[in-house]
């Protein structure tokens, strides 16, 4: 038998794949159609071995469009970087970071394992052209000594402004290294502490699997920004370390936070501003100061958080576990349509908590009391589900209200919260109004009787409240 002859006998043994059940009827004909016409060319000039390499191949480019999607490679490496954890390391990334923003195509920007780049602080700024996938592979850390700061610097370490559509993934860590910022805090006229991480007036952005570890102050902050995802984190600090926030959310929406460790001086998550759409799932949370919404209201601002969901999360060795928190008096807007829901909690002080400025010290009867603000933020529509585990203080529930707008539409559903030792932990309501349902421990104290006020209308959108 002649070459040719046992090379297209050898072909015809061969027969294009068929593609996957799971590709579309009209992708499978052209998909087939494709690789049927290339197989008779292929197989009159090549061997068998590489006829099949070529069809699968053709066949995956056919399949998967994006596979063949054109991406820029970029490293810090490329731009002059040490990565030896002395040198400064700040234009590299910067430089960097002007390449790929400006590049035509989607950037992969790597921070290479096994490098450790010294980063002062630093302006990422957007628009990008193109998507851009920020990999940090390796350690990325602030300078030491506050003094090594400049004076117009100390207000965040790595700010990110209008960047759209930015993956930060990789597995490395980002270390503020604020143990010298923490020791000077409590000095007389000491500067705060800088943000870690700053987003602010960013779109479509995804922070994934990576470590944030010893923040100047806030780990993670999300300024005015929108369709957020922080998921598969791992957020630290020493639990003595000061104000070290691990997720923070100011005026933002469509935010999910999920998957997370996060071990904190500070709130794990807080949610200020006017914030709407944020979901907390699956967060481990613990030592640190809880879940908390606020505190609202601050320098009589109007604030508006609704349309928040919180669920499975374990609290842990906490100096509150869930949250709502705001001004005593001044200020307006509201904190409505929350969901807590499937928590435990662990040795947690204040588990329930909504604190309207008038919990530092409970008083004793309704009568011992700071006489009613004008004005207030309206607490309304939360409801608490689930919610199981011990208590660090007496009083596992507590709904400490205004007297300007008490707080409305509560609700206890099969909560169960005993003190560490097992006795018996009590609840404390002062113009709180709302219902229990089911199994309810401590025995709820919210008053049965509900009634109609005048809820803010948002100032962006000139509609009131239906409820209202």
């Amino acid at each position: 038998m002649r070459p040719t002859s046992r090379l297209r006998s050898a072909c015809f043994k061969y027969p294009a794949p068929a593609p996957p059940a799971s590709v579309s009827g009209a992708q499978q004909h052209s998909v087939t159609l494709a690789l049927l016409l290339l197989v008779p060319t292929l197989c009159s000039t090549m061997a068998r071995g590489t006829v099949l390499l070529l069809l699968t191949a053709a066949f995956a480019a056919a399949l998967l469009p994006d596979a063949a999607e054109s991406r820029i490679l970029l490293t810090l490496h490329d731009f002059g970087a040490v990565g030896d954890g002395v040198a400064d390391d700040t234009k590299a990334l910067a430089d960097a970071w002007t390449a790929a923003c400006t590049a035509g195509d989607n950037v992969i920007l790597n921070v290479p394992a096994a490098g450790t780049f010294q980063i002062w602080p630093l302006t990422l700024a957007g628009p990008c052209r193109s998507e851009i996938k920020l990999l940090i592979s390796g350690d990325i850390v602030a300078p030491e000594s506050p003094s090594d700061w400049g004076q117009g610097q100390r207000s965040q370490w790595l700010h990110f402004h209008k960047v759209q559509d930015l993956k930060i993934t990789g597995g490395g860590i980002i270390d503020g290294r604020g143990q010298q910022w923490w020791a000077q805090s409590s000095l007389m006229g000491a500067q705060p502490a800088p943000k870690a991480v700053h987003f602010e007036d960013c779109q479509g952005i995804s922070v994934k699997g990576i470590t944030l570890q010893n923040s100047q102050s806030y780990h993670l902050t999300f300024t005015r920004s929108s369709n957020v995802e922080a998921n598969y984190l791992r957020v630290t600090s020493p639990e003595d370390s000061i104000d070290t926030k691990g997720i923070h959310l100011v005026d933002s929406f469509n935010v999910h936070v999920m998957d997370n460790l996060i071990s904190t001086g500070d709130d794990c998550v807080s949610i200020v501003g006017n914030c709407e759409d944020v979901r907390l799932r699956a967060i481990s949370c613990g030592p640190g100061h809880g879940i908390s919404i606020g505190t609202l209201g601050v320098n009589n601002s109007v604030d508006y958080v609704e349309k928040i969901k919180v669920d499975t999360l374990f609290i842990s060795n906490t100096k509150n576990g869930v949250r709502v928190r705001t001004t005593r008096s001044g200020g307006g807007g509201f904190a409505r349509k929350v969901k807590f829901e499937s928590i435990v909690m662990r040795n947690v002080t204040n588990p329930i908590i909504v604190d309207q400025g008038n919990s530092d010290h409970l008083p004793a009867s309704s009568e011992a009391v700071a006489p009613a603000a004008a004005t207030a933020v309206q607490v309304e529509k939360i409801n608490y589900i689930d919610i199981t585990g011990t208590s660090a203080s007496k009083h596992a529930v507590t709904f400490s209200c205004s007297d300007a707008k008490p707080c409305r539409h509560l609700s206890l559903v099969n909560v169960n919260l005993t003190q560490v030792d097992g006795t018996k932990a009590l609840s404390y309501c002062r113009k709180a109004f709302g219902r229990s349902i089911g199994t309810v421990i401590p025995e709820s104290c919210l008053s049965k009787e509900d009634f109609v006020q005048h809820v803010p209308q948002r100032s962006q959108d000139g509609e009131e409240d239906s409820d209202s």
